[in-house]
């Protein structure tokens, strides 16, 4: 019964996800998408060390909104930041989704994962997401590049400025919280 309501509730969230996704700003740049996929890639400058960064982006349940989880909630997210580790978010006990799996990392320089996140996970994509971090004179430039591809019936191109939006409200809200303690500060451009 457990596995009934847990399901009914994801199709909820899952359908509230693609709403929300699809009413979102564009932010980045999408550098280029097509019927069979699409790169955004999406840039802040973070006022703190990339050890400070790093930490906080691995932290991922605190800046993350949680308008862009499957639960609700970003407390139920997160990133083991070790070869296979995930991208996950738990949905109460033992039920879960791998948003991304890790298939790099290069503490305080560079994270990569594989995987279709959020609702890109239930259509016949794949993407590879890359977190770099790089000194700047005014902190540490953190750079989201992520590349999708496969097949979707109606193209993957429409897809690819809800996403660019998404990513790019994550990367404000990271900013925020560095910054402020509170990624509600976030200003979405």
């Amino acid at each position: 019964m457990l596995q009934l309501e847990v399901r009914a509730e994801m199709k909820k969230s899952i359908s509230l996800l693609l709403i929300v996704l699809a009413s979102q700003p564009v932010a980045g740049e999408v550098m280029d998408s097509a019927a069979n996929g699409f790169t955004t890639v999406n840039e802040v400058v973070v006022d703190a060390s990339r050890a400070v960064a790093w930490n906080a982006a691995l932290d991922v349940s605190k800046w993350w909104s949680p308008d862009h989880t499957i639960s609700g909630d970003a407390g139920r997210l997160s990133i083991d930041a070790s070869l296979q580790g995930c991208f996950c978010e738990s949905l109460g006990g033992q039920a879960g989704v791998v948003h991304l799996v890790v298939t790099t990392v290069m503490p305080e320089t560079s994270l990569r994962m594989t995987g279709g996140l959020g609702p890109l996970g239930l259509m016949g994509v794949d993407g590879n997401m890359t977190w770099d971090f790089h000194g700047s004179d005014t902190g540490t430039l953190v750079r989201m590049t992520y590349a999708v591809g496969g097949y979707l019936a109606s193209g993957m191109d429409g897809l690819a400025p809800a996403v660019d939006a998404v990513l790019g409200e994550a990367l404000a809200r990271l900013k925020a919280y560095v910054e402020t303690g509170n990624p509600e500060t976030a200003a979405i451009e």
